[in-house]
């Protein structure tokens, strides 16, 4: 594995926030050569850190205007089957295993909150879930933006 010096990781943020910006842009933000960044980009692709650029869509980043995090207590050792289930939810957008309170937390997407509440209730009635608490994402911002 390449390891990441300071340079490489603040190379990775501004690309994060725009990765169509110019070789010549990223060298005066970084105070490096402008062939110099293209050598850490490369290196950085060629050692599989950075394993592709894509673009994101209005459309994308408006999919779900509802968006969620359900935090889930599960009682007995029924995990890995609520997991399968939530997997299962055209509404989970991701679904994490984690230590302390919860047990699970659940990252949803709706287009409404009438459809959040919905999949709010259907998930509490799955078997072996014991508690949950939620919390609606209000706002996001990524890395270098």
């Amino acid at each position: 594995m390449l390891e990441l010096d300071e340079t490489d990781h603040r190379l990775i943020a501004a690309l994060r926030a725009d990765a169509r910006a110019a070789l010549s842009d990223l060298a005066v933000q970084l105070g490096l050569s402008r062939t110099t960044v293209r050598a850490r980009i490369e290196k950085l692709r060629a050692s599989g850190v950075i394993l592709g650029f894509s673009v994101v869509l209005k459309e994308d980043a408006s999919a779900d205007p509802v968006r969620a995090l359900m935090m889930i207590g599960i009682e007995g050792r029924g995990a890995d089957r609520i997991k399968r289930q939530l997997l299962g939810l055209p509404e989970a957008r991701a679904v994490h295993s984690t230590n302390g309170r919860w047990d699970v937390i659940a990252e949803l997407g709706t287009d409404s909150l009438e459809t959040l509440d919905k999949v709010l209730n259907r998930i509490r009635r799955l078997e072996g879930v014991a508690t949950s608490e939620t919390s609606l994402l209000l706002s996001t911002r990524a890395p270098g933006r």
